[in-house]
C-alpha cells in the first residue's frame, strides 16, 4: 500500500516553523516525511536554507514518523561525515531514517571552492562515496585514495541495521546506473510515461527496494491564487538538467527565471484549488507502482494545505488503496 508523506522544504520555511509543520502533518494523517538538504535556496524570494541534519534529529524526536533526506556526498559533505550522521540517527531511531543520495547541484557544492566536475565524474564520485559509507556502516576502518580521500575512518556508534541508501535520480540513464548500488529509487514527479520509463530502467537493470516519488503541488482557495503561489515560489525550479545542476547561486536562478510565465508552472507543479483533482493525480502516480509519495506544497504557508489534504485528499487515497488490496 502506498505511503503518503509530507515533504519539508528547508529552502522556503524557517526550521522552527518547519518542525511545527511536520508535527502538524503527522496529526493530519500524513504517514511519513522527507526533507531537502541545501546550502542555499533556489531563489532569493524563498529566503531560507537551514542545516537539514540538525532538523532531522528534532523532527524524529518530535514525531513518530519515518523520515528521509536527499543528500549529495562527495564535495560539500565528506561521505564519512554523512555516514556518521546517518548512523547516529539510525541508532537513535531504528528503522525510521533513510537517505537518498545524488550527485548534487553546483548551487550547494560550489561553497567549498573546489571545481564543479562533469556529470560522469560526479557519478563516479557518488559511487565511491556510497562504497565508503557502506563499509563504515559495516564496521570497517576505511582508507581510500581516489575522487574521495579517506584516512583510517571508523564509525564507533553504529545502528543494528544500516539506514537504506536510495538513489536520487531524474533520468532513466541515471536510474539504470544506480540500480547496481541503491536500496531503492527516489525521483520527482514527471509525466506518467516518463516516470514509467524511469521505473522500468531501474527495475530492468536489477534495481530493487522501494520506489519513492516527490510531488510538487500548489493548493489554495482559488486556482488563480494557487498558480500565483507556484509562480512566486517555484518558478526557479522549472529548468531541466543541466541548467538546474550547473547554475550556482540564487541570483543566477532568479535571473534565469525572469521570463518564466505563470502558465509554465504546470509543467512541474500540480496546480489546483480542487482537492479531488489533486487526489486523482496522486492516485495516477500510485498506480505506477510508487511505494512512497511525498507531497510538497510549494507555498511558504503549510497549515491550510496540511489540513485540507489531511481531511479531503489522504482519506480518499488510503481508502482507494485499501479497496484495491
Amino acid at each position: 500500500m502506498t505511503v503518503f508523506g509530507f515533504h519539508a522544504s528547508h529552502e522556503q520555511v524557517h526550521p522552527s516553523a518547519l518542525l511545527d509543520a511536520v508535527i502538524h502533518a503527522e496529526s493530519a494523517g500524513f504517514q511519513a516525511a522527507m526533507c531537502s538538504d541545501h546550502f542555499a535556496p533556489w531563489s532569493e524570494r524563498q529566503g531560507h536554507s537551514a542545516f537539514a541534519w540538525a532538523w532531522l534529529g528534532a523532527a524524529l524526536q518530535a514525531t513518530n514518523l519515518r523520515l528521509g533526506v536527499v543528500n549529495a556526498p562527495g564535495q560539500r559533505y565528506h561521505p564519512a561525515i554523512i555516514a556518521q550522521a546517518a548512523a547516529t540517527l539510525a541508532a537513535m531511531y531504528p528503522d525510521r531514517f533513510w537517505a537518498a543520495l545524488g550527485s548534487g547541484e553546483a548551487a550547494n557544492e560550489h561553497i567549498t571552492g573546489d571545481a564543479w566536475p562533469r556529470k560522469d565524474v560526479r557519478n563516479a564520485r557518488l559511487a565511491e562515496s556510497v562504497d565508503v559509507m557502506r563499509r563504515l556502516f559495516a564496521g570497517e576502518e576505511v582508507s581510500t585514495d581516489g575522487l574521495v580521500t579517506v584516512d583510517r575512518a571508523k564509525l564507533w556508534t553504529r545502528p543494528d541495521t544500516p539506514p537504506p541508501l536510495l538513489a536520487a535520480a531524474v533520468s532513466p540513464a541515471t536510474a539504470a546506473w544506480a540500480a547496481g548500488w541503491a536500496d531503492g529509487l527516489a525521483t520527482v514527479a514527471q509525466a506518467p510515461d516518463d516516470l514509467k520509463r524511469m521505473v522500468d530502467a531501474y527495475r530492468g537493470a536489477g534495481g530493487d527496494g522501494p520506489l519513492v516519488l516527490q510531488v510538487h503541488l500548489s493548493y489554495a482557495k482559488t486556482d488563480a491564487e494557487a498558480l500565483a503561489i507556484a509562480h512566486d515560489q517555484w518558478r526557479t525550479n522549472v529548468f531541466s538538467p543541466p541548467v538546474c545542476w550547473d547554475l550556482d547561486t540564487p541570483e543566477a536562478f532568479d535571473e534565469a527565471a525572469k521570463h518564466v510565465h505563470q502558465d509554465d508552472m504546470h509543467s512541474t507543479v500540480l496546480v489546483s484549488s480542487d482537492p479531488g483533482w489533486h487526489a486523482g493525480k496522486l492516485a495516477e502516480f500510485a498506480d505506477l507502482g510508487f511505494d512512497e509519495i511525498y507531497l510538497h506544497h510549494v507555498g511558504v504557508e503549510q497549515t491550510e494545505f496540511l489540513d485540507v489534504f489531511g481531511d479531503r485528499v489522504l482519506p480518499h487515497l488510503i481508502a482507494r488503496k485499501e479497496a484495491s488490496a
